[in-house]
């Protein structure tokens, strides 16, 4: 799974829904009927696989990881973000 370019979801206050994957092959980001799915490496203790997720998010939009908060979901695959 490749990173794919969400640019176009890159508005101020957005709050972007995904699904992440801990403990995959590969990094990645694919659009799934409308849902982000998130591939990370990391394993899921400590928030490693969130802050994976975050950085890979931010490089998809094409923004800076600061910019994106973690509204929803610190220990669940389902996550909220809201970009600032």
């Amino acid at each position: 799974m490749a990173v794919i370019d969400l640019s176009h979801l890159a508005q101020p206050g957005a709050i972007l829904a995904v699904r992440v994957t801990p403990n995959a092959r590969a990094n990645g980001i694919d659009l799934v009927d409308g849902q982000i799915r998130i591939t990370v490496t990391e394993t899921p203790e400590a928030g490693r696989a969130t802050e994976a997720a975050q950085a890979l998010l931010a490089k998809a939009l094409g923004v800076a990881k600061t910019r994106l908060m973690l509204l929803r979901g610190t220990k669940s695959r389902d996550k909220t973000f809201r970009l600032d």
